[in-house]
């Protein structure tokens, strides 16, 4: 057999990288449970009329397909390309299950057929979290939702995160009152300006939102307004515009701002930015991007927003807020130019040696006892010369190699980087808390560890 061709567009982690990704998911899923979300997983696929938008198939769903069904065609179901679709059946199907509010998180991989290159995938995974409510949703749960992601965001092993923060209400307010007939419109083309240079931004907004040379100024004023907390608010006002959506948006805005500015964050800077609006017109209220730092490239990591309309029945509508954060976009850069990944690329914090192949009882023996009190730990393989045992225990990098001793000597236990070496009983020693498990090894944790 032929030395298989790597498929673009579908990332495999080594175990080392793997190590790191599962490292930041189970960060994710502390946080989110520590609030109260429920944890939920969709099936792959549904049927393509759900995955539909404006009643034709996106170009980017694949389609599944029995190789040897009797019949041709397509199955009519397709695999799903985010959660949201998903989720808003799922909703839908089990409302009377569900007791709403409604919070929940889900990991999970998707499916795009896009053309791959940096951050963008064909498969690749994404957390989502929201709050659903049946026909009304108080607006803190918007608060909520951006307090839970950014406390998610906040200690994760990768650069600076930007969360950027606007309210749809706000802008579409700010429009009307200024003359617009096309709200929707003048959003679409300010949400280009991370695109386009200003001017550029200022024809569109002529062109297509029929705005004068003043409004169109206007609006790229209220662009270009950013702070970290609630002051933007009265920079709005100085603008002179009144409007009574206007007013409720930034009401809303600086609820969220006062609830993100008093969080404790590490490593996440939160903006209120006026310039983001999402493009997607189904956002109704609060909308959200995250930038990473040095990683301009990648556009946003983790965006979402306040819908008033995630699924209908008919009958009853489900009004929902969510972030989705893109994992595999923001983690694989990062692991490709070298920026992430862990110190070993298996569990175990110890290797149990073996004297000779007829005393592996002995080290079995030895290494359950340790697995007993919860220390990862494996077997040698062979009975090789110790040196070759410790070796083979600093290329898997694991940190502590444990000898057997015999009825005159007792158990030794070695940390090979050190290369300390101290009697040790398997029922009472026990290595150091942070070696129990991989760690995340970034440029700086390397730096510093170097310099302990």
């Amino acid at each position: 057999m032929s030395r298989p061709t790597p498929l673009s567009g579908f990332p495999e982690l080594l175990p080392a990288e793997r190590n790191a990704e599962t490292y930041v998911i189970d960060h994710l899923r502390r946080t989110f449970e520590l609030h109260g979300f429920a944890s939920v997983e969709t099936r792959a696929v549904e049927p393509l009329d759900r995955l539909a938008k404006g009643g034709e198939i996106d170009k980017e769903v694949y389609v599944l397909r029995r190789l040897h069904a009797d019949e041709g065609g397509d199955s009519g179901l397709g695999m799903h390309f985010d959660l949201t679709v998903p989720f808003a059946r799922y909703v839908l199907e089990h409302a009377g299950k569900l007791e709403f509010p409604f919070r929940r998180y889900q990991i999970q991989k998707v499916w795009r057929g896009e053309r791959p290159q940096e951050g963008r995938f064909r498969e690749f995974t994404q957390a989502d979290i929201d709050v659903v409510a049946r026909d009304e949703l108080p607006f803190h749960a918007d608060v909520e939702v951006a307090t839970v992601m950014a406390e998610a965001l906040s200690g994760l092993p990768v650069p600076n995160l930007h969360l950027q923060v606007n309210n749809r209400r706000l802008l579409e307010g700010f429009y009307v009152g200024l003359g617009l007939t096309d709200p929707a419109a003048a959003m679409r083309a300010v949400d280009k300006l991370d695109k386009l240079p200003r001017d550029k931004v200022g024809d569109l907004l002529r062109s297509d939102a029929g705005a004068s040379a003043d409004q169109a100024e206007a609006c790229l004023r209220l662009a270009e307004i950013r702070t970290h907390d609630a002051s933007f608010a009265d920079r709005v006002r100085e603008l002179g515009v009144k409007h009574e959506l206007l007013d409720r948006g930034i009401d809303e805005l600086v609820q969220v701002m006062d609830a993100l500015s008093g969080l404790p964050l590490e490593g996440v800077t939160v903006t209120a930015d006026l310039r983001i609006a999402r493009g997607l017109d189904y956002y109704t209220g609060t909308v959200f991007e995250t930038r990473m730092e040095g990683f301009d490239g990648l556009g946003s990591v983790c965006s979402g927003g306040r819908y008033d309309a995630l699924a209908s029945d008919g009958k009853t509508t489900y009004p929902g807020v969510g972030i989705s954060l893109g994992i595999t976009r923001m983690l694989v850069p990062l692991i490709h130019h070298g920026v992430l990944t862990s110190s070993r690329s298996v569990p175990s914090a110890v290797l149990v040696a073996l004297v000779d192949e007829a005393s592996r009882p002995q080290s079995n023996a030895i290494a359950q006892r340790l697995r007993a009190r919860g220390i990862p730990t494996e077997v040698a393989a062979s009975a090789q010369k110790y040196g070759k045992q410790i070796r083979y225990a600093e290329r898997r990098g694991i940190p502590y190699v444990f000898f057997p001793g015999d009825p005159a000597q007792p158990d030794q236990v070695k940390d090979i980087r050190s290369g300390d070496q101290v009697d040790a009983d398997a029922d009472t020693w026990r290595p150091r808390d942070e070696d129990l498990r991989p760690t995340i090894v970034t440029p700086e944790s390397a730096i510093e560890e170097q310099a302990k």
